[in-house]
């Protein structure tokens, strides 16, 4: 059981994942390749891992096969050949279930499905991307500088076009005042030139009173 089971699970999932290139190739290289229809897309992880499960239990079951079953307890076979095979059969019905519900309960537990379909959307995500992916190089000081010197790189540059904005912003405002100050010394000259000339009336209007009263 142990390389070829081990092959059989291996070729099975890369079968499941789209990678055996067997019947897929054959199919996909006809000698007019115009009208060959679209690749299927490929399994996602989680099928994939059940693909695999499934594998290990048939790969499971086929080792412990009902002859080498017999071959283990052939005295009891022979007096009882029936029973033997119907506690053989129970007792690989109960091993897969218990397999089954093991690996179940792990997949709850760890939350895989979940984890899978995380998985497959950020390669799927990934695929449009044109930066290369971040791989850890090993240094840790290379590390933290390669994933942080283009972030703060790119923080400066946000920053830089916020003091633009803001500085072009205060210009403008710095402009407004000097135009409303500008305006202001204006209005206070009008009202200014307005008094004197109200003033000046106000004192004629005064002389034409007192001449007026000396007339009389």
């Amino acid at each position: 059981m142990g390389s070829g089971g081990g092959g059989g699970a291996l070729r099975a999932m890369a079968a499941a994942a789209g990678g055996d290139g067997g019947a897929g190739g054959a199919e996909g290289g006809g000698a007019d390749g115009g009208d060959e229809p679209a690749l299927a897309a490929a399994p996602g992880r989680a099928e994939v891992f059940s693909t695999v499960v499934d594998t290990f239990l048939e790969k499971l079951v086929a080792a412990g096969s009902y002859q080498r079953f017999v071959s283990c307890y052939r005295c009891f076979y022979k007096l009882q050949p029936q029973l033997t095979r119907s506690i053989y059969d129970q007792f690989i019905s109960q091993l897969q279930t218990s397999i089954k519900e093991e690996i179940q309960e792990v997949k709850n537990e760890g939350n895989l499905e979940g984890l899978f379909s995380l998985l497959d959307k950020i390669v799927e995500e990934a695929k449009d991307r044109e930066e290369p992916a971040w791989r850890p190089s090993g240094v840790p000081a290379r590390d933290v500088r390669s994933a942080l010197v283009p972030f703060l790189l790119r923080h400066r540059s946000h920053l830089r076009r916020a003091l633009q904005e803001r500085q072009h912003r205060s210009s403008s405002l710095a402009q407004e005042v000097l135009k409303g100050r500008d305006s202001i010394a204006e209005l206070q000259q009008v009202i200014q030139a307005r008094q004197e000339a109200w003033q000046a009336i106000t004192k004629e209007q005064r002389e034409l009173i007192v001449a007026l009263q000396e007339l009389q």
